[in-house]
């Protein structure tokens, strides 16, 4: 019997890809383990995240006992998954922006990308739309405040739609802008005040299916263990709880980074 799925993000966002690793793969334990001491990540340097993504994907795989590590966050995937791979002994898998189906998606061949500064700005993302969004126009927004919003939404309180108005509003000044990418796996969870901030029908397009197919496919032949859906956190505090009990996980265990 091989040890649970741990699901790894900055903060919540990452409860975002649950339901479709529940879909693909039922009965099977999930772990989810969150910096939120730290966040958010998306504003650091990229050489101290380096060094912490890799401290605390230790401390988790290590406390967790998983088969596989799902790091879902852009910016620790986009940055760390080459380290990562280098220094676990567990298989990992990682979350990039969606510029792939939402390019094969829009018809106008213009598609928007919302994720967090460090994401829209890095070497890799423009890898990803050199080699799959060639012949598209692609607009870029730094969202990192609707971040902030998604836990804040999570926690119980209701986000502040003025400011996802206020961060999407660069998203709509091209009428022909047809698909939108949610290249941070927190913008999911406010996927409808998204489309609420829209002047018109857009497309959303995330990475949640590709990580859970991914997944599936990475641990096709273990037997993945059973039981309680477990949760860890560097800060765990009630409104971190009220959030991922929203998702099925137990209050949350301080993980120690070392």
């Amino acid at each position: 019997m091989s040890g649970p799925i741990l699901i790894f993000d900055s903060g919540v966002g990452g409860l975002s890809v649950v339901p479709s690793l529940r879909h693909h793969l039922p009965g099977a334990a999930l772990v989810y383990a969150c910096d939120n001491a730290m966040l958010p990540y998306g504003i650091r340097p990229d050489a101290w995240l380096v060094e912490r993504i890799l401290a605390v994907c230790k401390a988790a795989v290590a406390a967790s006992e998983c088969s596989v590590l799902v790091v879902a966050c852009n910016t620790a995937s986009t940055l760390a998954l080459d380290a990562l791979r280098e220094h676990l002994s567990v298989p990992v898998v990682g979350t990039v922006p969606a510029i792939k189906p939402a390019a094969a998606q829009s018809r106008s061949r213009h598609i928007g990308l919302l994720a967090t500064s460090a994401t829209v700005a890095r070497p890799y993302t423009d890898r990803l739309i050199e080699t799959f969004a060639a012949d598209c126009r692609v607009t870029r927004v730094a969202a990192d405040p609707m971040v902030r919003e998604v836990e804040r939404f999570l926690a119980g309180d209701e986000p502040d739609q003025a400011v996802i108005d206020a961060v999407t509003a660069p998203l709509w000044e091209a009428p022909d802008l047809d698909t939108v990418v949610l290249g941070c796996t927190h913008f999911p969870l406010l996927a409808e005040r998204i489309v609420a901030a829209a002047p018109r029908p857009v497309q959303l397009v995330d990475s949640g299916e590709a990580i859970a197919r991914r997944t599936a496919q990475v641990v096709q032949e273990l037997e993945i263990a059973s039981g309680r859906d477990e949760s860890l956190a560097t800060a765990p505090d009630a409104r971190l709880a009220r959030a991922v009990a929203t998702f099925g996980f137990d209050e949350p265990r301080l993980l120690i980074v070392g």
